[in-house]
């Protein structure tokens, strides 16, 4: 039979067995094809009539091949030993199993990740207070930072360290610092339930505006032209800087101090963590003046609040002493719904996600006062980061998304090389002219 007809023969039972037809390389001898093909003669075996036909040249090759190696042809890919069985496993124990080692990507096996500060700087006379926000890092990228009543400003282009205000012992400490979207302007919250806009390239204060709380401002967060504030007495006021009569909206929900607020990248909706241990989800577009989700299974404050760069309406909060807990949320307008909860073992101060990997950073106090760095969804434990001797109080992430500072109860500032290989940041133009503010 030849190859012709031993592939007919080979598709015509394949046919018949219902299945698709498979190739063997005793149908594939190319070389007999090119002599048939060329020569047009038929080679016979005289000794084998039976056996199948092969071209003089992979006759000869066969034989050249056996002289050399002295051993049949058909042995050359002959195992040595044979296969070992494989293990029969029930579900319960594939399910009961650990993961193996080389189950983690190789690019996390192989990444080095700094386990030690870059750059340590003196941060004397900073608030010991878990609910402020004292540290915040602008699109320019320049640090702000308040020390008691004073606010520094710090260029990482050229290290320089400058003095933006300081406010008089009846308004301070400062409570909180957010740079607008712009990079330029910065908004200080003060003891006293004032907010301050300054400029930081003139270093003249804009506007000093009251926003209705009847305590200090420990929180605040932009989003394009409004800035929200968050009140000791637990509620939040967003207010259009452009304009005079600037409330535009209050948010009641929250029992105590509002400690962490955050505005997610669409700008749709804002998330507050309360020092009751709430978390809320406001949404303007849809509901303006109620909640759209309340959260309450954390077990203390939460302040650590942080919007997933990569999947839309995914949030990430963390509760202080007595909690512990990282929580992930789904807040869409229909769900919301706790995806995750992960013990960290230690109270957790705030979130940091990486602008180009699933990676998640938390920043923590006594007893390790540590940051951690976490591979999402897996919550796997990459790396710890330890160099602070004190609760570590506020992180911030600079614009190119790869250093992050770390500002802690040991009147320490520390910057640390956590992420990698994070793309370019989005330059940012300004949203409003300030100088025309009265």
């Amino acid at each position: 039979m030849d190859a012709r007809s031993l592939s007919r023969c080979n598709r015509r039972n394949c046919d018949e067995n219902l299945d698709r037809f498979i190739p063997n390389r005793s149908a594939m001898d190319f070389d007999y094809a090119h002599y048939m093909l060329t020569e047009r003669r038929v080679v016979t075996d005289s000794e084998n009539p039976a056996a199948v036909v092969i071209s003089p040249s992979r006759k000869a090759f066969r034989k050249r091949l056996a002289e050399a190696t002295g051993m049949n042809r058909t042995r050359i890919l002959a195992f040595k030993n044979k296969p070992s069985v494989p293990v029969q496993l029930t579900p319960e124990e594939w399910f009961s199993r650990s993961p193996s080692p080389q189950s983690k990507s190789s690019k996390h096996r192989s990444r080095d990740i700094p386990k030690t500060s870059n750059l340590k700087l003196d941060a004397p006379d900073i608030v010991n207070d878990f609910n402020l926000n004292l540290l915040d890092w602008g699109c320019c990228d320049v640090l702000a930072l308040a020390l008691g009543n004073t606010v520094y400003l710090w260029n990482d282009y050229d290290k320089s360290t400058s003095e933006l205000v300081t406010v008089d012992d009846e308004s301070g400490p400062i409570t909180s610092v957010s740079w607008a979207p712009d990079g330029r302007h910065l908004a200080i919250g003060l003891n006293n339930s004032l907010v301050q806009l300054w400029d930081s390239t003139t270093s003249r204060r804009l506007r000093t505006i009251w926003c209705g709380h009847r305590g200090r401002v420990a929180s605040m967060a932009w989003n394009n032209h409004i800035l929200s504030t968050g009140g000791r007495e637990g509620t939040i006021v967003n207010n259009d800087v452009r304009v005079e009569s600037h409330i535009v909206e209050t948010y009641r929900g929250h029992q105590l101090e509002v400690c962490g607020l955050m505005w997610s990248p669409s700008g749709q909706q804002l998330a507050s963590g309360g020092n009751d241990g709430l978390v809320h989800i406001w949404d303007r577009l849809n509901s303006p003046t109620r909640w759209l989700h309340r959260f309450d299974q954390h077990k203390a404050a939460v302040k650590a609040l942080a919007w997933c760069p990569f999947q839309q309406n995914l949030l990430a909060s963390a509760g202080g002493e007595g909690d512990h807990c990282i929580k992930f949320w789904k807040t869409s307008t229909n769900t919301g719904a706790c995806l995750q909860t992960v013990d960290t073992g230690s109270p957790v101060s705030a979130l940091l996600w990486s602008t180009n990997d699933r990676e998640l950073l938390s920043s923590h106090c006594i007893p390790n006062n540590q940051l951690t760095l976490w591979e999402y969804p897996s919550m796997v434990k990459m790396a710890e980061l330890n160099g602070h001797t004190s609760s570590v109080l506020s992180m911030a992430q600079s614009p190119d998304g790869c250093t992050v500072a770390s500002a802690a109860a040991d009147e320490s500032l520390q910057f640390w090389n956590v992420f990698e290989a994070c793309k370019p940041s989005r330059k940012l133009e300004p949203f409003v002219n300030f100088s025309r503010i009265r």
